[in-house]
């Protein structure tokens, strides 16, 4: 393991104290543990400072210490020992952690950490000129299936390429990482197979059940249960065991019996077209947009949202929340809209056309 000491003292700060929003907050922290035990608060509170500063500078260490009535050699181990503490001064819009364990390298780790010697610094642990960026190289931070990937603070960004990850790094560098959403940069969801669901594909079926006198579940054969049992004289005998016939008299019976009404699914029920949160239609232009580069939209989707007056990718990117809300329940899509990321896919058509969707997303359209 290496060596991790604080930085030097020219750039240390001279005094720390929390916020008065993280000084009431480490308080509460602190009141969580048993007494005597309040000690265990120090990874908690390390991590505000770091949250509140960028990194854990030696006046944090010696306050958190003070508040938690421990020596400072004993709170200077834990920031030490444990990777997840930034010991020197760290980009001020964001720190890139890339993953260099043997999966993500296969996938082109290294190729990240080409463009982070190339945009940021040559060495880790160095800010860029503007004092925005910096990196590092960790070990497994868990996403191994969506390799390669890279931390920025806490959010993780995965499958990334060259293109992509350059394109994130300019954002972070302009102030504007927010616009990137976290998680898979490519059409997947969360871990999901890339190509797709390879199983339980088909919708819930509802359970079969037999009415011979073995009480078989399916159409196999008894349960395992059952099967494992044997009969005997008193299950013969037990009125509750449905025989052929007892079931068919019982089915007749229940038919004279009135049955109340299934309850809609009203998540099945489409919007109203009058809806306010439908947005707006045009006529159809001379020249449209071919909505079908979009991932997740194929012939039929794109001609019901030509059947709604939406032709061009100009109108898909200004959707608010509430309008692709609309689309997705008209659509039945239960969601797939936001998971395909259709408002940023259409952006990077209307900006640039497929250049500049292959500059974002790292590949061609569709």
């Amino acid at each position: 393991m290496s060596v991790r000491r604080l930085a030097d003292e020219s750039v240390q700060p001279q005094s720390f104290a929390f916020s008065a929003e993280n000084a009431a907050w480490a308080e509460a922290t602190i009141r969580k543990y048993p007494e005597g035990r309040q000690q265990s608060a120090v990874i908690p509170l390390l991590m505000r400072a770091q949250e509140q500063d960028g990194w854990v500078t030696k006046a944090a260490i010696e306050s958190v210490a003070k508040m938690l009535d421990m020596p400072y050699i004993r709170v200077l181990e834990v920031a030490t020992f444990y990777t997840q503490f930034q010991l020197k001064p760290v980009g001020k819009f964001a720190h890139i952690q890339v993953c260099g364990t043997t999966p993500c390298m296969l996938r082109g780790a290294e190729d990240l950490i080409k463009v982070c010697k190339k945009k940021i610094h040559a060495e880790p642990f160095h800010l860029n000129e503007a004092g925005t960026l910096s990196w590092e190289e960790v070990e497994c931070q868990g996403a191994c299936v969506n390799a390669p990937m890279v931390m920025i603070f806490k959010d993780a960004y995965e499958d990334l390429t060259v293109p992509q990850f350059e394109y994130i790094l300019d954002r972070f560098e302009n102030g504007r990482g927010a616009d990137i959403k976290p998680g898979p940069q490519i059409d997947r969801i969360f871990s999901a197979p890339v190509g797709g669901l390879t199983s339980l594909t088909e919708p819930d079926a509802p359970a079969k059940t037999d009415t011979n006198a073995g009480g078989d579940v399916s159409e196999g054969g008894p349960s395992a249960e059952n099967a494992a049992k044997p009969k005997t004289d008193a299950d013969e005998a037990d009125p509750t065991v449905k025989t052929p016939l007892t079931a068919k008299a019982e089915s007749a019976d229940n038919a004279k019996t009135p049955v109340e009404p299934a309850e809609v699914n009203h998540a099945t029920v489409k919007p109203s077209l009058d809806d306010e949160s439908r947005p707006a239609g045009i006529e159809r232009p001379a020249t449209i947009d071919d909505l079908q580069l979009i991932s997740g939209v194929g012939p039929k989707i794109e001609e019901t949202l030509h059947g709604l007056g939406i032709f061009t990718y100009a109108q898909i990117s200004k959707w608010t929340k509430a309008e692709s809300d609309w689309v997705d329940g008209y659509l039945n899509f239960k969601g797939r809209i936001e998971r395909d990321d259709w408002i940023r896919q259409a952006d990077a058509l209307a900006t640039g056309g497929e250049a500049e969707y292959i500059r974002v997303f790292g590949k061609k359209p569709r």
